[in-house]
């Protein structure tokens, strides 16, 4: 069997996504421990944005280095790939996360989850309306807002309060900017190894990231091995998580794969309780029923028999 067939069916993808978002959920309280472990204030914007930059760059030596293992040959991008993989740095990694850090400061965690949820719709959207990828219908459009309702659902309590365009205004832009960074990469991958691109991307906008933050007058005042080995770990997730999630993009439409991201605030609510005692304002039930509707909505967007295809209107 092909690789691609093999990446398109459910039993393989479905798996896959999942410990995609698994990876990325447990980033959320990941960093957090590790800011502790770094001595980096929850108010220090620069030196996260440094801490981050040096995650990704480290992500991307990881992501190359497992890449040419697994393909035995050196990951090297040709001359036609390097705007590629800068253009999609640029969205993927540097405005989307130096959006989201300085957002992040100014807006609460439970706000920018839900807000950073829409990146699905986002995606949806722009791959459909923009990229011209896929089409837009009425199922996927219902299976993201039974989805966005679960994330909703799961922040109850602390999504209240005003807005401001460096706060959350910032976060939604980060949301905006992955939008078109999962565009890019199902463009991209058409032609180019998808860990290749992801290795390189994560490599040119981690060392941007890094020199944003050290001008910005960020650095880490503490080393020790906990925090070595913690932005390690989280430089694993990165690298893993989007060589994969690139992967799964490049053989499946971009809302069949985007839709798993409602499980990401599922699963970081989840581990935070697990790893830091902390409690989603919503209770045990919420979070529960919150998790219903994700799972719910992911199958509304997946659920597409050849017989009901025709049933699909396009909007």
């Amino acid at each position: 069997m092909k690789e691609g067939s093999l990446l398109t069916r459910k039993a393989v993808v479905i798996p896959l996504t999942l410990l995609c978002c698994l990876l990325w959920g447990s980033a959320f309280p990941c960093i957090k421990i590790g800011y502790g472990y770094s001595a980096i204030a929850s108010d220090d914007t620069a030196s996260q944005i440094f801490y981050a930059g040096l995650r990704f760059t480290l992500a991307g030596i990881l992501a190359l280095v497992m890449g040419s293992i697994m393909a035995r040959r050196l990951l090297l991008p040709k001359r036609t790939a390097v705007p590629k993989f800068m253009a999609l740095s640029l969205f993927q990694t540097i405005l989307q996360y130096t959006f989201f850090y300085i957002g992040l400061a100014r807006s609460t965690g439970m706000k920018s989850s839900v807000i950073t949820a829409s990146n699905v719709f986002l995606s949806i959207l722009v791959a459909s309306l923009i990229f011209r990828t896929e089409k837009l219908t009425i199922r996927k459009v219902i299976g993201c807002v039974i989805g966005f309702s679960g994330v909703v659902l799961i922040n109850l309590g602390g999504i209240d309060g005003g807005f401001r365009f460096t706060g959350e205004g910032f976060v939604f832009l980060s949301a905006l900017s992955y939008a078109f960074s999962a565009a890019l990469i199902k463009r991209f991958s058409a032609s180019e190894d998808p860990v290749m691109l992801s290795g390189w991307q994560f490599v040119f906008g981690g060392a941007f990231m890094t020199a944003l933050g050290l001008v910005l007058g960020g650095g880490m005042t503490q080393v020790n091995l906990r925090g070595i080995l913690m932005l390690i770990y989280l430089a694993f997730v990165s690298a893993a998580a989007f060589s994969i999630w690139g992967t799964l993009l490049k053989h499946n439409p971009v809302s069949v794969i985007s839709v798993f991201g409602f499980m990401n605030p599922v699963f970081g609510v989840i581990l935070s309780f697990l790893l830091l005692s902390e409690r989603s304002a919503a209770g045990p039930l919420c979070v529960t029923a919150a998790l219903v509707l994700v799972a719910a909505g992911i199958m509304t967007v997946n659920y597409a028999p050849s017989a009901h295809r025709a049933e699909d209107g396009n909007i």
